[in-house]
């Protein structure tokens, strides 16, 4: 049995379970209510936890796969197997200041302190900066340590600058870049081949993303113009038409932000009977 650690709430939880369910592995009977849920694979089941304590969870063997950003990962230290960046969650760890302060760099903070949810990657960045910071740790409401004078600047998640604005401050530096990541027990790893089939099902969803399927029916006397005009992967496959001699059949994949312009391109090169079809996966 595969359990799969999941975020049970918040920013992460939507995306993570719609990817699971194109990957073809939906949740089943469950919620975030409930701790465990099943999947359509009887030998694999969900495990709804908070998504900072799931890099321990895959560390100490609780969850055999987790999903989680790659900042709880490195704030916790945990001996983890990172298997593929999902490509979505993405935010930074960022130093803020105050807007009216005249500090401008990390080094202006030496002998000041510094409030966060992260001490481990605050404490190594301002390390490698040689500067010597006293680090406040606290467990939410980061943003409002310096208004109320607990703390001289911030090392807090931020993804559009929002909140930062909203609360009067000001970034001075980027500290650390997150994205959400797909990650395994080493020692399961070893034992069992599905969670290769899991990487596998989820990689050929994020390939298929932004891509479409073009089929298309052209003459044989344009196909040198219309393979001119394919931004293809690859190339075009081409196939005889078996009701039409002079007619072949041409397949490729596009980019979707491609696909109003080379439409365009294509029919003037001859191409006839154009479809454009959305990718579910695609498998290496």
């Amino acid at each position: 049995m595969i359990r799969i650690a999941i975020p049970n709430k918040g920013r992460l939880h939507d995306p993570t379970v719609s990817l699971f369910r194109e990957a073809g592995l939906p949740v089943l009977e469950g919620g975030t209510r409930k701790l465990f849920a099943k999947t359509t694979d009887p030998e694999i089941t969900f495990l709804f936890a908070r998504a900072a304590d799931i890099p321990e969870y895959v560390q100490d063997g609780a969850a055999d796969v987790g999903v989680t950003g790659l900042d709880l990962i490195h704030e916790t230290k945990s001996d983890v197997e990172v298997l593929l960046d999902l490509n979505f969650g993405g935010a930074n760890l960022v130093l803020a200041v105050p807007e009216e302060s005249k500090i401008s760099s990390a080094s202006e903070l030496n002998g000041m302190r510094v409030a966060t949810e992260f001490p481990n990657i605050t404490e190594e960045y301002f390390r490698e900066k040689g500067v010597d910071i006293e680090i406040i740790k606290v467990s939410g409401a980061c943003e409002m340590t310096p208004h109320v004078g607990i703390a001289d600047a911030i090392v807090d998640i931020s993804s559009s600058g929002t909140t930062l604005v909203t609360n009067h401050l000001k970034m001075i530096d980027k500290v650390f870049s997150s994205s959400v990541q797909l990650i395994a027990n080493n020692k399961s790893m070893q034992k069992d081949g599905k969670i290769e089939q899991i990487k596998t099902a989820m990689e050929s969803v994020l390939r298929a993303k932004g891509k479409r399927y073009l089929m298309m029916n052209v003459p044989e006397e344009h196909l040198a113009e219309v393979k001119r005009v394919l931004p293809g992967m690859a190339g075009p496959t081409v196939m005889k038409v078996e009701s039409d001699s002079s007619m072949l059949a041409v397949h490729a994949v596009v980019e979707s932000d491609r696909i109003f312009a080379t439409v365009g391109k294509l029919k003037k090169a001859g191409a006839r009977d154009v479809l454009v079809v959305p990718i579910e996966r695609m498998m290496p």
